[in-house]
């Protein structure tokens, strides 16, 4: 199989309860973004826990890290090894599990990370 994984971005994590922005091309999706491309709802409320075991239940998945609010994992294509960050924040203000799914290569993902968004959010229901 091919591995285009790419390098893992320096630029993840929380910062003054940011996650960080998209970079404007529509392969990246962020529930804190105004943009409307890259816009997408927050998830509900969980336990990062909670959270931890649905994205462990997904295939070609690698939790990178964790604390008690906040989640980051890489989802690894089938065919050709394409990597996407996602990265998840427990929100104590807002009540909502921020996040944003990215690719590291390319600039169009025909989908895929607004479709794994959304498939999160019904496993978690």
């Amino acid at each position: 199989m091919f591995n285009f994984s790419g390098k893992r971005p320096s630029n993840l994590g929380v910062k003054d309860g940011k996650l960080a922005a998209c970079p404007g091309s529509p392969n990246c999706v962020n529930s804190q973004s105004q943009d409307a491309q890259s816009k997408i709802a927050p998830l509900p409320a969980v336990a990062i826990a909670d959270l931890r075991k649905v994205i462990e239940s997904m295939e070609r998945t690698t939790i990178i890290e964790q604390t008690d609010n906040y989640l980051y994992a890489e989802f690894k294509s089938k065919l050709m090894g394409y990597v996407d960050d996602v990265e998840f924040y427990l929100d104590p203000n807002e009540n909502v599990i921020h996040v944003r799914s990215a690719s590291r290569l390319g600039k169009s993902d025909l989908g895929v990370n607004r479709k794994r968004v959304e498939e999160i959010k019904e496993k978690l229901k």
